[in-house]
């Protein structure tokens, strides 16, 4: 890893500060562990929005469990009362709760749309909502490069105009003059 501030390879990824000019790297140790986004702290006050996908599975399955509490307590209702409607609600309560919960669950996992596809960052950070205040100036990460190449620095020899004979071709000529005195 190299300083955004002044170019200096970091010997550990896990150094805090650049060993040269002193630049805090923690920001840029969050950056590359999520993919260049930058880590937005969310507010624990703020309810997080979930799928519908989601949204319907959990309706499905409150649905489910409130079927084991309500159709036995209706069923022992049902037993110390001589009414009929309690039979009717209680029969009405099975299907709906241990039928109907199920069939939400299975609904909302085929046919809703589920929530982003993309691979969810780590509890404590979200996808930032809105970008910068105008007050804060946006700051490069990397320097501008310099209007001149520094001094002492040569350029890089273009190797592809090296002309370097292969080690098989002084090999090669041997064998030839070494055939053409056997004859």
């Amino acid at each position: 890893m190299h300083c955004p501030q002044c170019g200096q390879h970091q010997v550990s990824e896990i150094v805090r500060f650049c060993s040269r000019c002193g630049f805090p790297l923690d920001g840029v140790i969050h950056l590359l562990a999520n993919g260049g986004m930058l880590p937005v702290y969310r507010d624990p006050a703020v309810p997080v929005e979930i799928s519908p996908r989601k949204k319907g599975v959990r309706q499905g399955g409150i649905l489910f469990l409130s079927g084991i509490l309500l159709v036995p307590i209706l069923g022992i209702l049902t037993h110390y009362s001589d009414s009929n409607f309690l039979e009717v609600l209680a029969a009405i309560a099975a299907i709906l709760c241990f039928v109907g919960g199920p069939l939400r669950m299975l609904y909302a996992a085929l046919f809703e749309e589920g929530g982003p596809t993309w691979t969810r960052p780590p509890a404590a950070y979200v996808q930032p909502s809105m970008p910068l205040p105008s007050s804060m100036p946006p700051r490069n990460a990397l320097p501008p490069p310099p209007a001149r190449q520094p001094t002492g620095w040569s350029s890089r020899p273009n190797t592809g105009e090296v002309v370097r004979p292969s080690v098989t071709e002084g090999t090669t000529r041997l064998l030839d003059k070494d055939d053409r005195g056997n004859q």
